[in-house]
């Protein structure tokens, strides 16, 4: 061993045992009883959950299946426990990335059960590549059920089309930012023209949904959370009108909204695959990789 060399100390399982125990801020666990036990302190908060069994581009049969499985596994525990939620699914994670037909058996089969014990679906948008398809399976499961909701990237330059199109048809939408890497002919990419494109888009949402029932506006920004208020109470809309946050991002922003009697919803993501996640937070925010620092230097 070369002198100074202390490779020898370092614990692969007790790191990870410390990385966990900070991801906890905006990850419930690894088991779907865990997303239950966040989902209660979510509602004692005055919030509401949406739940997500974390995980994205799977091709692997068996994997997808489980998959499928444990979503049915979550509307039952919800159901059971009385939890007025909702849950989150992204296509990649069911079959889309092996081809349409089988996210859309798999889509199906989640969203019966969801629309049985009367909790609301929202199917996640992902990478530019998935984006058509993603929208084509949502129109096709809002057919057979209206509680059904698809998310709307305002870092994608064809967002203003596909979001006039879901609101002609009295789609239910959640507004966001977007966090993937795009070529500019695609995507914009200066952070002020993804605010821009958001705020123009929930213009739009906000004076032209009018079958819709549901319009979530998903940001962490202060300013565009303003303007939505602002919109909210000039189209008297707050019926309809979601704010969602990240579990663990923005805490004190959400007791505010609760008190101003205001309807938010928390994501709460849970599952093994937490790492690649937690990793995406950290990079995020600054202040996520101090607190993993501090847990790392204490005893």
């Amino acid at each position: 061993m070369v002198e100074g060399d202390h490779s020898h100390n370092y614990n692969p399982a007790l790191f990870e045992k410390l990385l966990f125990r900070v991801s906890k801020r905006w990850i419930a666990g690894y088991t779907a009883e865990d997303a239950i036990r966040a989902a209660r302190f979510c509602i004692g908060s005055g919030m509401s959950p949406i739940l997500n069994y974390l995980g994205e581009e799977t091709s692997d049969k068996n994997e997808i299946d489980r998959t499928v499985t444990e979503y049915v596994y979550l509307l039952s525990l919800l159901h059971a426990n009385k939890i007025r939620g909702a849950i989150s699914v992204k296509p990649s994670q069911i079959g889309l990335t092996v081809n349409f037909n089988t996210c859309i058996e798999n889509l199906l089969t989640i969203s019966e059960y969801a629309k049985k014990q009367n909790t609301f679906l929202w199917i996640d948008m992902e990478s530019y590549q998935f984006v058509e398809n993603t929208l084509s399976a949502y129109l096709d499961i809002f057919e057979r059920n209206k509680t059904v909701g698809v998310v709307v990237q305002s870092y994608l330059k064809r967002s203003y089309s596909d979001l006039m199109h879901i609101i002609e048809l009295g789609g239910n939408i959640r507004l966001v930012k977007g966090a993937y890497s795009e070529n500019q002919t695609r995507a914009f990419h200066s952070s002020q023209e993804i605010d821009e494109n958001f705020a123009i888009l929930m213009r739009y949402l906000f004076t032209h949904a009018r079958g819709t029932e549901i319009l979530a506006i998903a940001t962490h920004d202060s300013k565009l959370i303003e303007e939505a208020i602002d919109l909210c109470k000039s189209e008297k809309l707050m019926s309809i009108v979601q704010f969602q946050f990240l579990m663990g991002i923005r805490d004190e922003l959400k007791k505010e909204l609760v008190q101003k009697k205001f309807s938010v919803w928390e994501y709460i993501p849970y599952g093994e695959t937490w790492l690649p996640y937690s990793i995406r937070r950290m990079r995020e925010r600054k202040r996520n990789i101090i607190m993993l620092a501090r847990s790392l230097i204490q005893p």
